[in-house]
């Protein structure tokens, strides 16, 4: 096995920013207006081509699994060991600041707002689950929250839920016997799914989502075993054009292709995961890329900053939202499709930019007592 180099993949960032773009463009169009909701250009837009914009989610957490995984191979090549608790240390800075400012917007602020708008409210959400990082099962025992915000915080859950167990399994095993791991969780999820046959278990529950870690993780370990990496480096061009398109279908037609059979549901996460992993190390290693997304500037600059787009993009909308309804303009395919999601997107991209100098910059900081 090749020794883990301390590498910064730069082509991520841009891939980090289109995966929260997709997951934007879900929550930015939508409407309760009928005329609007029968547009053909409108069913077409939103029922079809970013119908499966949610598989920003799975790309994320494949792409979680890939780099937690390979700078754990990587300190465990270095100095034999896994540091667990520097480990979390760093991803409670990294995460929970910024999180509990959304808890506390779900909980409290956004009530706040509704009942001075004159709105019901009426929160269903488990505070405890959401302090707890078990955000995703409060969704599987009560149903989406009142609150947009806390909506977001499933997938966090889902997260810390890994990176709480992650480094304890790899700190365990052996490097070279990391594929049993990965094999179990993959196993261990296939069954759960097999036996679990419900759509919001398949999207929300743990052992469901868990394999697309799994499967990230793999990457980082095969792509330090010789064979495999020369088999990345050198792909083809039309072997590369067959892993864009193949998940440029299941992305457009997902639900017709693999939703139909139960045996093409229970692997529906397996296979998308391997597309994504294929994505991931195709822009890192790759020598026949089409294109590389760390040289799209703008777009991977905008990467940098995009755990505060996903957390925040929702507030982002509502503000829009809520502001277009206060002065009364009137829903239209127009305003729909264009004016909402753009000025939705701008001002998200702002409060991004602002969560991380203000909020979570100073706790990043903290990183320095860490040798």
């Amino acid at each position: 096995m090749l020794k883990a180099q301390v590498e910064y993949f730069k082509n991520l960032d841009g891939l980090r920013f289109l995966c929260f773009l997709a997951v934007f463009t879900v929550h930015s169009l939508h409407t309760d207006n009928p005329a609007v909701q029968t547009n053909f250009f409108f069913k077409l837009i939103v029922g079809r081509v970013l119908a499966n914009g949610g598989l920003g989610v799975n790309f994320f957490f494949v792409l979680s699994g890939f780099l937690i995984t390979y700078l754990l191979i990587l300190e465990k090549q270095t100095t034999g060991k896994i540091n667990i608790l520097h480990f979390w240390f760093k991803r409670v800075i990294r995460i929970w600041p910024l999180y509990f400012a959304c808890v506390i917007f779900g909980f409290i602020i956004f009530p706040l707002i509704k009942y001075y708008l004159g709105q019901p409210v009426d929160e269903s959400a488990d505070l405890k689950l959401y302090l707890l990082f078990l955000g995703n099962f409060d969704i599987l025992k009560n149903g989406w929250p009142d609150s947009t915000e806390l909506g977001v915080l499933w997938s966090i859950s889902i997260e810390e839920q890994f990176y709480l167990i992650w480094p304890v399994l790899l700190f365990l095993i052996p490097i070279k016997r990391y594929w049993i791991v990965f094999s179990a969780i993959l196993l261990i999820s296939l069954i759960f799914r097999s036996l679990n046959d419900y759509p919001l278990i398949f999207h929300y529950h743990t052992l469901s989502c868990i394999s697309d870690m799994a499967v990230g993780g793999f990457g980082a370990w095969l792509i330090l075993i010789p064979s495999f990496r020369k088999f990345i480096v050198s792909l083809s061009k039309p072997k590369i054009i067959c892993i864009y398109l193949a998940f440029f279908i299941l992305f457009i037609f997902k639900d017709q292709v693999l939703d139909q059979l139960y045996v093409l549901r229970i692997f529906e996460r397996l296979i998308i995961s391997v597309l994504i992993i294929l994505i991931i190390l195709e822009q890192n290693y790759s020598l026949n890329s089409f294109y590389k997304m760390g040289n799209f500037k703008k777009i991977s600059q905008l990467g940098l900053t995009t755990f505060g787009n996903y957390m925040l993009h929702v507030i982002g909308i509502l503000i829009v939202v809520t502001l277009f309804k206060l002065f009364k303009i009137s829903d239209n395919i127009y305003t729909l499709l264009i004016i909402i999601p753009t000025l939705s997107l701008i001002l998200t991209i702002y409060l991004g930019k602002l969560s991380y100098h203000i909020l979570e910059k100073p706790f990043l900081k903290l990183r320095k007592y860490i040798s």
